[in-house]
């Protein structure tokens, strides 16, 4: 039975490798990375639960910077009060963020770190890439 880890496991290993999966500019400028499957997690990883989760976080970020009646409202109410208003609210923007960040812990502790893997949230690499470091395999049997 292959020995699963925690997040905690995960703090002090060495770190094998990084793979960055890099933003996609195909449709424009909207924060939307790429799904290509690397070749670096086939031993670690599904394909199908890599795409889920970045469809997920491309989906996520869609919904941050989807403009709406809130978001005009949130707008209006920052001109109307100096932008005072940010001190006692969050945006949208910020809350959706939090939700992304959520979404990666929970990623990371069910599917990655159990695999020797860790995804890092975007918004600390500038939303450039979306990285996954891979530890060193010490004890991971096949990781599935």
């Amino acid at each position: 039975m292959a020995e699963t880890h925690s997040l905690q496991d995960l703090q002090q290993p060495a770190v094998s490798s990084k793979v960055f999966i890099q933003r996609d500019y195909s449709s424009g400028t909207i924060c939307k990375f790429q799904t290509k499957f690397p070749s670096e997690l086939e031993s670690r990883l599904d394909k199908q639960q890599f795409e889920e989760t970045i469809l997920a976080l491309n989906n996520l970020y869609a919904e941050a910077e989807k403009l709406g009646g809130k978001s005009y409202l949130e707008g209006c109410l920052a001109c109307l009060t100096a932008y005072t208003i940010f001190l006692c609210m969050e945006t949208h923007y910020e809350q959706v963020l939090k939700k992304i960040a959520r979404y990666i812990k929970d990623q990371n502790e069910k599917v990655y770190a159990p695999r020797g893997l860790l995804l890092t949230d975007p918004i600390e690499r500038g939303l450039r890439v979306v990285e996954i470091t891979i530890f060193e395999d010490r004890s991971i049997g096949s990781g599935r």
